[in-house]
């Protein structure tokens, strides 16, 4: 066990867990910061989605032991209130059918607009690559992208 100090949504947050342990578990476990969703355990659904130093990355996959003095940031602290216009994109387009993998598809989104705020088609699908949607919304993900980056 170790002593981790993390910066997790600008909060100063200690976990005391094993080095090896995945982010995403410190996040659900330890933090209760259950809105970042465990999907495959391999990072190949991108339920998992957080944004580490700004970077979308598989928390499944990420260990703990990464990102003490890094920034941390999961969808609770994309946006207090809900309305990132990522967020707002997705309700005016109908996205969530299940709900379960978008907070990672958000989360993806966000972190392609904040890097590139004029996405073309294929920026789009590179950057949402490896976002699993079970239900098949890809086509109302990629209009919300759309309609966020106007908003950006």
């Amino acid at each position: 066990m170790a002593q981790y100090n993390l910066n997790i949504n600008g909060k100063s947050m200690n976990v005391d867990v094993d080095p090896n342990t995945p982010l995403l578990w410190v996040l659900r476990d330890h933090l209760d910061l259950v809105g970042t969703k465990f999907g495959c355990g391999i990072a190949q659904c991108g339920a998992c989605t957080v944004h580490v130093e700004g970077e979308a990355v598989r928390s499944c996959s990420y260990p703990v032991s990464v990102v003490e003095d890094k920034k941390v940031v999961t969808i609770e602290g994309l946006s207090e209130t809900g309305d990132h216009p990522v967020q707002k994109a997705w309700l005016a387009h109908d996205v969530p059918q299940c709900g379960y993998c978008q907070t990672g598809q958000i989360m993806s989104a966000a972190a392609l607009l904040k890097k590139n705020p004029t996405p073309s088609d294929g920026d789009i699908d590179n950057a949402m690559d490896g976002n699993i949607c079970r239900c098949g919304t890809y086509t109302r993900i990629k209009a919300a992208i759309k309609t966020a980056s106007q908003n950006i």
